[in-house]
């Protein structure tokens, strides 16, 4: 049986958007088809690298012919409105982190894609590492016993010229926010979806090393789980060279320390026959700088597999792995914690 080929389009030809291309193009049933960018310069020069149609205006670009999905790789605070066309067009949506900068702004594009029956995807790719889904296993067969601690460092390097350049990142209307919601939040959202829901939220946030932003470069939360578990989020852009982010997970029967797709502790109290091959396996599985000092230090191996996982969605009537209410969860998280540092107090999730 041939499989039917998915057409794509990108809005938004900015860096981040090179990386969707070279997944799409991965991918043995998707075809990109089609580019929109405000700038003519930025989508001739994009659509001629990658060989799609390029407009400049969103309404062509959703008229092209056979248009199934469309990813978004805009500025964080410019995802809204795009989203709400193109679910009125019946197209179905892959967006980039965050999926917006408010949980309102969140639901609005839920609700929309609801409404008009589209699919909708928060781009999260560590969740789809073959590292993060072990993990998860480890977890939910409950292998640490009573976890205690779980706690995410996001210690990493931005210069001053990476804020100056792009007039948008730094600020609160397009870019959302600082560390935490641009950096830390594939962190965030890992550590939530293994440990499950937050309860309540303590945090400081500052802007210390970088001049000209509007937003936080440092901040640091505590975390109160449903579960009875504590945690902490350390998220910076102001650590050089910058470092992989880690996720520390502690129990009462077992530990497990990862950094990017590399696990650097795997210990339990009832070893499991296959837990060396484990240890051997993900001790230096990480190939880049994982973003930690170059936003272009990525790999696009973890959107292959998202942008997969919505085609398989599509075909099995099914809604996608990081759909958009998962990918809610993360930005109300870091909501809760820049209220927080506002109110200078504690704050119970869910808002």
């Amino acid at each position: 049986m041939v499989k039917r080929t998915y057409s794509f389009g990108i809005i938004g030809t900015g860096m981040i958007a090179n990386f969707h291309a070279d997944a799409i193009q991965s991918i043995g049933n998707a075809n990109l088809a089609t580019c929109m960018d405000v700038s003519k310069e930025r989508v001739d020069s994009f659509s001629a690298t990658y060989g799609c149609q390029g407009y400049t205006a969103l309404k062509d670009m959703l008229e092209h012919p056979g248009l199934d999905i469309v990813t978004k790789c805009t500025p964080s605070g410019m995802h809204l409105e795009a989203a709400i066309a193109c679910a009125k067009a019946g197209k179905h949506m892959i967006i980039e982190k965050p999926l917006e900068i408010t949980i309102e702004r969140c639901d609005r594009i839920i609700e929309e894609a609801e409404k008009q029956h589209v699919l909708v995807a928060g781009i999260f790719p560590s969740r789809f590492h073959q590292m993060s889904q072990i993990v998860k296993q480890a977890i939910d067969s409950n292998r640490l016993g009573k976890i205690t601690l779980a706690d995410a460092y996001v210690k990493w390097f931005r210069n001053q010229e990476y804020y100056d350049t792009g007039g948008w990142k730094g600020t609160w209307k397009f870019d959302g926010s600082g560390a935490l919601m641009n950096q830390s939040i594939h962190a965030i959202d890992l550590l939530q979806w293994f440990m499950g829901p937050v309860s309540q939220v303590n945090s400081f946030c500052s802007t210390i090393a970088h001049k000209n932003i509007e937003v936080e470069d440092t901040a640091v939360a505590i975390l109160h789980f449903s579960s009875g578990s504590l945690g902490v989020v350390e998220g910076t852009t102001a650590a050089y060279p910058g470092f992989l982010k880690k996720l520390e997970i502690t129990g009462s029967e077992g530990s497990i320390v990862i950094e990017e797709e590399n696990i650097t502790v795997w210990q339990f109290s009832k070893e499991l026959p296959e837990d060396e091959a484990i240890r051997k396996k993900y001790a230096s599985v990480t190939e880049t700088g994982g973003g930690a000092g170059d936003p272009k230090a990525i790999g696009s191996h973890g959107h292959q597999l998202q942008f997969k996982d919505m085609i398989e969605a599509l075909e099995a009537g099914r809604q996608p792995f990081v759909d958009g209410r998962e990918a809610r969860k993360a930005v109300e998280i870091i909501q809760g914690i820049y209220l927080s540092a506002k109110q200078k107090q504690t704050v119970p999730l869910p808002l």
